[in-house]
């Protein structure tokens, strides 16, 4: 068995994706408030944004 507590995997819909690609276009990093800001807009946590953001940096490091 997984550790208790554990997170599902997050499935982002076609529009978060498309949402969150467009912010990470204009800046890769997020400060706190845009973080809070995304998330309210697109009724995500603040973990799951701060999680993707730092996921798709290391996806642009792999491609480079």
């Amino acid at each position: 068995g997984g550790r208790a507590g554990r997170r599902l995997r997050t499935a982002f819909s076609a529009e978060q994706i498309s949402t969150l690609e467009s912010s990470f276009q204009r800046q890769q990093y997020l400060g706190a408030a845009e973080r809070r800001q995304l998330a309210g807009r697109m009724r995500l946590s603040e973990v799951q944004i701060k999680t993707w953001f730092q996921n798709r940096r290391m996806k642009l490091k792999r491609q480079l």
